[in-house]
């Protein structure tokens, strides 16, 4: 599995799931992303989850297709 790790601007207390797809290169396109998402691909912290918008924060595991992205401050 690849770990890779997210670093949130000191100014944001998160990101959105969407858009960490597609900055990490894991989604070609937004609507790539929406489509991960609503066919259960997308687990946080374990968790399967089907919320385009889920706020991540520091301390969130996201795994997806093998990869595995751990959010920081």
């Amino acid at each position: 599995m690849a770990e890779m790790t997210f670093t949130l601007n000191e100014k944001e207390g998160f990101i959105v799931l969407l858009k960490l797809l597609k900055i990490q290169s894991l989604a070609q396109s937004g609507g790539h992303a929406k489509m991960m998402v609503e066919d259960g691909l997308v687990f946080v912290n374990g968790e399967q989850e089907f919320r385009k918008r889920r706020k991540l924060r520091p301390g969130d595991k996201i795994e997806v297709e093998g990869a595995l992205i751990e959010i920081e401050q």
